[in-house]
């Protein structure tokens, strides 16, 4: 294929999803956008994460949700300002297009989809987890995982989810923001007893101090504080923020709205997990961690309704038993709605044929690409029965596909996208400390299942060279992308002969500190690298500068993924 039937055909890729882009609904508020944030974070992420991290660390823990937390915060706004410049559903798989080129995006698109496609499945694993408490059968204590029939209940719950979907944004929006309203209260009711049990109100509580001192604040090292960041679904935890950006495209004020939800989101994340972390490390027995000799041996099915049980609050337990139905679920919902536009922005990018961008005219909703989520999320469940094997792979995963953002918006400003008003305050030092301290999380990943994620990595490389040998050829991809191959090396090698899991040959805090000083220098390259591709392709962007200029729809004059 030569150039310019390359460049026509690109051009028809996008005249499409411009056409597709139309139909989606900016109908969503900043109600509904912190709903759906805030709505996500509140899902089983709440219900598992405090006892997984304890499992991991012990009371060290509390480092993690700290360490977790301004990683996502600086993240969000990395992603604040991205949305600002250029809301579109679909956005985080856009923008690595847009500045790096397309084996970037082909990296960085299947990584990130695999990610989202995990959200349903865990959510609706998690529902019937904890609804293993009065459903007997559906989940095996011993196994650690959910039955046959346990697996056809979650896969049942991820249908109800689509239909909710199916009606609309509007519909969803208000199912969404009624369900966060009411599912707000329970985590913030558990907080507080949980915390007064542990600081004495209940003598079957071990307390705070008396947990702490037995068995010491780090019981297994500070470095397994930070293998809980991933390992114990704290990054799975914090990261409903993103389905913010998902929806952008559907904002009725993105410029205005978008940063204002995503702090929000992040904020009450911290405040709440670090209240949740404090609770159950001071209100747990300390009978219970003296016969599961230490926080490793403590293993509950449903933590907190367990929890609440144990010190004798019987209807906070059912209480706890009635939300982990609602709030998985509602995360559930939100996730669904914002996987379609991630699929949606993958199909605009040519990761998937026209059909799977196709928008309902009806309902406004890309029902293709909910559909293709849906199959490929079941197929999860049943390989990944386990919410907590689900999450572990999911969180590494997170870390890479978040860190490109920060490549994305220094290459946006050098380039001149975006006005003042647009524009974030120190953000030329928090997009590269996000990118390092994402890299850090991604070595903190315990190896074995740090090596499962290579998997979609090698998925993207395998598609991108197929698409260059088709003749899909713009050597500025090549530029732009290299980078991130020689990162993703780079990383996984020094977790292969590190401290967490590998070798053991770079032993801590060498890993950390090789790492650290690395990714900041590949990151350097990374925007160079993309300052460069984006100059070089001066359609594309004229074209973007037009958009970031205003709101309104345009028809593109020209394929993004093309000179």
């Amino acid at each position: 294929m030569d150039q310019a039937a390359t460049t026509s055909a690109g051009m028809d890729q996008q005249s499409a999803a411009d056409g597709e882009d139309r139909k989606l609904r900016k109908e969503l508020g900043l109600w509904s956008l912190m709903a759906a944030g805030v709505g996500s974070v509140i899902g089983s992420g709440w219900l598992f994460s405090s006892m997984y991290a304890a499992q991991t660390a012990g009371p060290a823990a509390l480092i993690a949700w700290v360490i977790a937390g301004a990683l996502m915060l600086m993240v969000a706004l990395v992603f604040a300002e991205l949305g600002m410049v250029r809301p579109e559903s679909g956005g985080l798989v856009r923008y690595p297009l847009y500045s790096n080129g397309r084996l970037a995006a082909s990296i960085v698109g299947w990584a990130m989809w695999l990610s989202y496609v995990a959200n349903p499945p865990s959510e609706a694993a998690a529902v019937v987890q904890y609804a293993s408490k009065w459903w007997h059968g559906v989940y095996s204590s011993s196994a650690g995982k959910l039955t046959t029939l346990g697996t056809c209940v979650a896969v049942a719950l991820m249908i109800v989810f689509v239909i909710i979907n199916y009606f609309g944004v509007k519909s969803f929006a208000r199912s969404n923001n009624i369900v966060t309203a009411v599912k707000i209260c329970i985590p913030i009711i558990t907080v507080i007893l949980l915390l007064a049990s542990g600081f004495g109100a209940n003598h079957k509580a071990g307390g705070l101090s008396h947990n702490i001192s037995s068995h010491g604040f780090a019981p297994y090292g500070i470095s397994a504080a930070f293998s809980a960041i991933a390992s114990g679904g704290l990054i799975f935890a914090y990261t409903g923020f993103r389905n913010v950006i998902e929806l952008s495209g559907e904002a009725a004020n993105a410029r205005r709205d978008i940063p204002r939800a995503m702090v929000v989101t992040i904020v009450f994340s911290i405040a709440l997990y670090l209240c949740l972390q404090l609770g159950y490390l001071g209100s747990l027995p300390s009978s219970e961690l003296a016969h599961a000799t230490g926080w490793h041996g403590v293993n509950l099915d449903s933590p907190f309704a367990d929890l609440a049980k144990m010190l004798g609050f019987t209807w906070l337990s059912w209480l706890l038993i009635a939300d982990s139905s609602i709030s998985p679920s509602g995360s559930g919902i939100v996730y669904t709605a914002a996987n379609a536009r991630n699929v949606f922005g993958l199909a605009k990018n040519g990761f998937f044929p026209r059909v799977v961008m196709k928008v309902s005219d009806k309902t406004g909703v890309p029902v293709v690409a909910m559909l293709v989520n849906f199959v490929l999320g079941a197929a999860m469940m049943v390989l990944l029965p386990s919410w907590h094997d689900i999450v572990e792979v999911l969180s590494a995963l997170v870390a890479m596909t978040f860190s490109i953002g920060s490549v994305s918006l220094l290459v946006f400003r050098n380039v001149g996208l975006g006005g003042r008003a647009q524009r974030l305050r120190g953000m030329p030092i928090v997009a590269p400390l996000a990118f390092m301290v994402s890299s850090l999380v991604i070595l903190w990943t315990a190896w074995d299942t740090l090596l499962k994620t290579l998997i979609p990595i090698v998925i993207g490389l395998v598609w991108f060279a197929v698409s260059f040998a088709r003749g899909n050829r713009d050597p500025g991809d090549i530029g732009g992308g290299l980078w991130l191959v020689v990162y993703l090396v780079f990383t996984y090698g020094v977790a292969a002969l590190g401290s967490y899991g590998g070798s053991g040959v770079i032993g801590s805090p060498w890993d950390s500190i090789i790492v650290a000083i690395g990714s900041l220098a590949l990151y350097w390259w990374g925007v160079r690298a993309g300052t460069t591709y984006l100059k070089g392709h001066e359609r594309l962007l004229m074209v973007l500068k037009d958009r970031a200029g205003d709101d309104t729809d345009i028809l593109s004059k020209v394929d993004p993924t093309t000179t």
